[in-house]
């Protein structure tokens, strides 16, 4: 973030390349007692690689279940999604696993930690999922740990620690695996407001540091603002708003 305006500027090689992520036609509908219930339908849009996307919207709206679709964790009822050239309605169960443990990275609004494990442990578990030793992943844990700020913690457990330590320990765990795509889904809904600020400026450094692609649902509208573009989820359709008209 810039310290002008706090707004994550887009370069002029970011506009110009491939989008990274595709939405196409995408269609969510819940089988409700005898009637369907239409959560979201025809939503389209693109996603370039380095840009840091803020969906909003009311709860209830659809913004946990679109991310679910974006990550392979569930199926929309019609359309497409592409990563890269990677189709990711057509993946069989098996496939779906290996898109997140290599090219995606999750960060949801409780940590799910494991609490029987360390910090540093728990970074590493998307590591060790692919069969790597300790002896391999732990330097990475360490490296990542000291990323976010608590390489001096990597020995505690998740209950030792507090909700931002936490989720710090999420973020690194998400991006261990140096994935592709970011999606963080309200990652600072449960913290306290210097706290969550605390957390939104850590993803926003690692962001731009690491050349990430970033989707990013919240409530915060504030932390929208400073996002390169804000996508609208409402009554089932999404609209693009310009992050600069959101409240401060």
């Amino acid at each position: 973030m810039d310290q002008s305006g706090g707004v994550l500027h887009l370069s002029k090689q970011v506009a110009e390349e491939e989008p990274l992520l595709r939405v196409q036609g995408l269609k969510k509908v819940f089988r409700s007692g005898e009637s369907d219930l239409v959560l979201f339908e025809n939503l389209s849009f693109e996603v370039k690689r380095g840009e840091m996307l803020a969906i909003v919207g009311e709860s209830g709206a659809g913004k946990s279940t679109l991310l679910h679709i974006l990550s392979a964790l569930d199926h929309a009822s019609a359309g497409d999604v592409y990563c890269a050239q990677l189709k990711l309605n057509s993946l069989s169960a098996d496939d779906a696993a290996k898109f997140r443990n290599q090219d995606a990275g999750f960060v949801w609004q409780f940590h799910y930690l494991l609490p029987e494990f360390t910090a540093a442990e728990n970074v590493g578990m998307p590591l060790l999922q692919r069969g790597r030793s300790w002896t391999q992943v732990a330097p990475e844990a360490s490296r990542w740990l000291r990323e976010v700020g608590l390489e001096q913690r990597g020995h505690h457990r998740s209950g030792e620690l507090s909700g931002g330590e936490q989720q710090r320990v999420a973020l690194a765990r998400a991006l261990i695996t140096s994935p592709k795509l970011l999606l963080a889904d309200e990652p600072t809904g449960d913290l306290d407001g210097q706290t969550a600020e605390a957390v939104f400026e850590l993803i926003a450094r690692l962001h731009r540091e690491y050349q990430l692609t970033s989707v990013i649902a919240t409530h915060n509208l504030s932390f929208a603002r400073r996002c390169h573009r804000v996508l609208r989820l409402e009554r089932g359709r999404v609209e693009e708003i310009r992050p600069e008209t959101l409240p401060v």
